[in-house]
C-alpha cells in the first residue's frame, strides 16, 4: 500500500475534531508531513516503526506499569507520525500557561501565609483545611524568590471545536519530559529531511533552561552551586527520566541514603568527604522527604531535612506543599485565582468541573452519570476515574457510594470527546485520541515554555484515557511556524 492511499483511507472519528483533516481536506500545517509520508509505502513506513521501537528499546527508554502482572519494565509505545500544532495556537497556549502559573505561585505563597484569598471569601476554607496535600508543617516558610512552581507539567485537551482547555496541573514533581526530548531525537533519525525542512521550533534546550534555573534558586552565594537530582531509586516508575535529566545537567543523581543533615545544612557523601548541597530538584513526594517531620517509616528521604529547608539552607525544588495547588477539586478556583490576583480574564479555560461536595451539583451529576467522568481529587495516572459512558450500572452504583461516603474526594466533568490525530496501528493510519504536556520552568527572570510538550495518545480504540499507565502513548510534537499565520 502507498502513502497516498494510507492519507486517502484515514477516517476521522465522528463527534471529534482531527487535528489533520477535515471533512476530505488535509489542513494546511499537515501539509509537509502528508506529502513526505505520501512518498513511503508501507513497508518503509513500517520498518521505521521497527526502527523506533529498536531506538526506545537500546536507549532504555521505559517506565513501569505497577499493576502489569507480565512485568513491570515495559518500553514506552511512540507513534512515527508527528503531531502539529502552529505557531498561532501555540501562542495561545504560552500566554495562558505563563499566566497560570502566575497565579498559582502567587497563590501557594498566599496559601502558606496570609491566607487572604482565604478571608475574602474566594476560595472556601474548608476546602483547603480538607485537602490533604495542605502541608501545615511549611506554613511560614518563605521560598527563593517566591517560587513555589519551578517546574509545571500543565494538561491540555481540545474538544469537539479545536478549543483548548486546561485539564489538570502538576505541579509536584511533573514526569514526562525525557520522552518529549527522546522522541524528537528518534524522529531526527526516521525524517532527518522532514523535521529540517518544516521550520519544527527547537525543544533540545530544556536540560540547559532547567539547569540554569536550579542554579539560580541557590540561597548561598557562590559561583557553583551543588545542586543534585534526588531519586527515590531504581524501582521508581519514572527513574529513566531522573537518570536523563541529571546526565543531561551533569549533576548528581543521589538518593537519601547519599545525603546528611548537619547543623541544619545538607551534605552529600563523596570520596573526598562531605559537600554542601544548595539545591536538591527532588522526585520524591513530600511525604517521604524527611522522616523525622513527616512518614516515619520512610527510607527514601534524609532525616533533618526539613530543619534545612526552614533555614533557608537548602531550596527545594518544586517547594513542598504545592500539592494544595493541584487538588482536582482546587483546580476548578484557579480561574478565579487569576481574576483575583492577576485582575484578568483566563486565557485557558478550565474544563467544566462538578464539586461533589455542593448537594446541588452533586445531584445533577447523579441525574446525568453516563455524560460525566468521576475522578478521586488526589489520584493522578488515570487511576481512580470512572469513565460514565464506558462504566456498568454496578460501577456507577459504586461511584454514587462512594461519592456519597466522602463527596470531598471526588469531582464530575463531563466527558469532552479530545481531538484525535493520525497514528500507525496495525498497517493503517488510525484516528487515536491525544492530550497536551507542555512543560514550564519558572525562575527569577520570568516563564519559559520549550515549544512543544508531550503529546499521549489513547492507544485503545475510541479510549480517551492517554495515561501511559493505562496503555497510551506518545508522540512527537511539533509547533511549526507557518507563513502569514502570525
Amino acid at each position: 500500500m502507498h502513502g497516498n492511499l494510507l492519507f486517502n483511507n484515514y477516517q476521522i472519528r465522528p463527534g471529534s475534531w482531527d487535528e489533520m483533516k477535515e471533512s476530505d481536506t488535509v489542513r494546511l500545517p499537515y501539509h509537509s508531513i502528508c506529502d513526505e509520508l505520501c512518498g513511503l509505502n508501507l513497508t518503509e513506513l513500517q520498518q521505521k516503526d521497527r526502527m523506533a521501537a529498536e531506538l526506545f528499546m537500546s536507549q532504555g527508554i521505559t517506565f513501569t506499569v505497577y499493576s502489569d502482572n507480565e512485568g513491570i519494565e515495559r518500553i514506552f509505545p511512540y507513534d512515527i507520525i508527528p503531531r502539529v500544532i502552529t505557531n498561532k495556537e501555540w501562542e495561545q497556549i504560552e500566554t495562558g500557561i505563563k499566566q497560570r502559573l502566575k497565579a498559582l505561585n502567587l497563590f501557594l505563597k498566599d496559601i502558606y501565609h496570609e491566607q487572604q484569598i482565604l478571608k475574602d471569601g474566594i476560595i472556601p476554607a474548608s476546602l483547603i483545611a480538607s485537602c490533604p496535600h495542605f502541608t501545615r508543617e511549611v506554613f511560614g516558610i518563605n521560598v527563593p524568590h517566591d517560587i513555589y512552581v519551578n517546574i509545571a507539567g500543565i494538561d491540555l485537551i481540545r474538544g469537539v471545536d479545536g478549543a483548548f482547555y486546561i485539564l489538570e496541573d502538576n505541579l509536584r514533581t511533573p514526569s514526562g519530559v525525557s520522552y518529549m526530548l527522546e522522541n524528537r531525537e528518534v524522529t531526527k533519525r526516521l525524517f532527518p529531511d522532514l523535521l529540517a525542512n518544516s521550520n519544527v521550533r527547537m525543544i533540545n534546550n530544556y536540560p540547559l533552561l532547567l539547569h540554569d534555573n536550579l542554579m539560580a534558586m541557590s540561597q548561598r552565594k557562590v559561583d557553583n552551586p551543588m545542586v543534585v537530582l534526588l531519586t527515590p531509586g531504581v524501582f521508581n516508575s519514572a527513574y529513566f527520566e531522573h537518570t536523563f535529566l541529571a546526565r543531561q545537567m551533569g549533576i548528581q543523581l543521589v538518593e537519601g541514603r547519599d545525603l546528611l543533615v548537619d547543623n541544619h545544612k545538607v551534605y552529600m557523601k563523596t570520596t573526598g568527604g562531605l559537600r554542601q548541597v544548595d539545591v536538591i530538584y527532588r522526585r520524591i513526594d513530600d511525604e517521604y522527604l524527611d522522616p523525622l517531620v513527616f512518614r516515619p517509616d520512610s527510607a527514601l528521604g534524609v532525616p533533618g531535612l526539613m530543619s534545612a529547608y526552614r533555614k533557608g539552607n537548602v531550596t527545594i525544588v518544586n517547594a513542598l506543599g504545592n500539592g494544595v495547588a493541584d487538588d482536582k477539586a482546587v483546580y476548578a478556583y484557579v480561574p478565579a485565582m487569576i481574576r483575583y490576583y492577576l485582575n484578568e480574564e483566563p486565557i485557558i479555560p478550565n474544563v467544566p468541573t462538578y464539586q461533589m461536595k455542593n448537594e446541588e451539583e452533586r445531584q445533577y451529576v447523579f441525574a446525568n452519570m453516563d455524560q460525566m467522568v468521576i475522578k478521586e481529587t488526589n489520584q493522578s495516572g488515570g487511576y481512580g476515574m470512572v469513565m460514565g459512558n464506558k462504566a456498568s450500572a454496578e460501577e456507577l452504583d459504586k461511584a454514587r457510594a462512594d461519592i456519597l461516603l466522602n463527596p470531598r474526594n471526588f469531582i464530575a466533568q463531563p466527558i469532552i470527546q479530545l481531538s484525535t490525530v493520525p497514528c500507525l496501528i496495525d498497517g493503517k493510519l488510525q484516528a487515536r485520541h491525544v492530550d497536551l504536556r507542555p512543560y514550564a520552568l519558572c525562575s527569577p527572570t520570568g516563564i519559559d515554555i520549550v515549544p512543544g510538550g508531550l503529546t499521549r495518545v489513547a492507544l485503545r480504540e475510541g479510549s480517551l484515557v492517554v495515561n501511559s499507565s493505562q496503555g497510551g502513548g506518545s508522540k512527537d510534537t511539533w509547533v511549526i511556524d507557518l507563513p502569514g499565520s502570525d
